[in-house]
């Protein structure tokens, strides 16, 4: 049997492929300007040209496909994640918890998800902590992480996320009074959770993933490895999730037929 890549492999291979897809994408772009170019024109020949795009597309979609793979980790009992494990399509977050899209994201697109798709086993949610504003950052995200490991974590979640908080909004014992009020059960386990070498571990995890993709702002998502930037629309995550889950269906069926 194919032994599992180190950890140090995945993370190359990862950034191969985010590099390659930046190449598929500028490709994409310059041939979408030479179509363009050739309609205003009345010159050249449209239909290559097209074809010539629609490889592309094909090449990137197997970049973005090869991308989820090395994300999408569907461990179970993740903490971190909601929805099935083998669900057709994983949305990965990137955030921190002093980011207000972040918390627009959580508040008012999430929820959507969960409704429409989570709950209907199409998707699954993973977070990662990518704290990008210093120590108050830093200390939320190891807080939530603290919470995971009672069961706590998207209550405490979404305790943070309620409103906006920056700087002294997230000290320690600010951060403790949250954890009581999301339910978290063992207040002394809590503190001693979120100062611990495993919080730090955990963090760094996900931010060198992060790093490794590119991430440079929150929120940033892969939807099947798909990227989705910033601050978007409720719409916008909502027709990423259905093309998504679309595509799998299809790669499905035709792994099935090809039997």
């Amino acid at each position: 049997m194919p032994t599992s890549a180190s950890p140090t492999r995945k993370m190359a291979a990862i950034g191969a492929v985010i590099a390659l897809v930046v190449a598929v994408i500028a490709v994409a772009v310059a041939v979408g300007k030479a179509v363009e170019g050739s309609r205003d024109s009345g010159t050249g020949t449209p239909e290559a040209a097209a074809s010539v795009e629609s490889k592309d597309e094909s090449a990137q979609q197997k970049l973005f496909d090869d991308l989820a793979r090395q994300t999408s980790r569907r461990q179970d009992g993740d903490p971190l994640a909601i929805g099935k494990k083998d669900a057709p399509v994983v949305l990965v977050e990137y955030a921190d918890y002093q980011c207000s899209y972040c918390g627009k994201f959580t508040r008012e697109t999430q929820p959507e998800l969960v409704k429409k798709f989570v709950d209907a086993g199409t998707l699954r949610i993973e977070f990662r902590n990518f704290p990008v504003f210093g120590a108050p950052s830093e200390r939320a995200a190891r807080a939530s992480w603290a919470a995971g490991r009672q069961g706590k974590f998207w209550e405490l979640h979404h305790t943070l996320y309620a409103e906006t908080r920056k700087g002294d909004a997230l000290a320690e014992d600010k951060l403790v009074e949250m954890a009581r009020e999301s339910g978290v059960p063992d207040i002394e386990k809590f503190r001693t959770d979120l100062k611990s070498a495993d919080a730090e571990r955990a963090l760094k995890k996900d931010q060198q993933e992060g790093y490794q993709l590119g991430v440079q702002s929150t929120p940033s998502f892969l939807v099947n490895g798909r990227p989705v930037m910033g601050a978007q629309p409720t719409g916008v995550f909502l027709q990423a999730v259905e093309d998504a889950a679309a595509r799998a269906k299809a790669t499905a069926k035709g792994t099935e037929a090809g039997k």
